[in-house]
């Protein structure tokens, strides 16, 4: 009887461990899970994708100033 307890003891143990595991770590297992999906959807295509990104150099346009000056990007 008491090897029955201890391996009741130890599933019980496991499964809050999961649970534990699951509720702390959520955000980063649901991100990871949905690039797994996308990766094993065969109809998936990164090149069509519809969200639009910003462009990292941004031109910036000489507004009424000095005809000569040039603008200059600088990070």
């Amino acid at each position: 009887m008491g090897a029955l307890t201890t391996a009741l003891i130890a599933i019980v143990a496991v499964a809050l461990g999961w649970c534990t595991m699951e509720i702390a770590c959520k955000p980063c297992l649901e991100k990871g899970r949905e690039a797994i999906d996308r990766s094993l959807n065969p109809d998936y295509d990164p090149d069509d994708q519809t969200t639009l990104h910003a462009p990292l150099n941004i031109p910036i346009e000489n507004h009424g100033g000095d005809a000569t000056s040039t603008a200059v990007n600088s990070v």
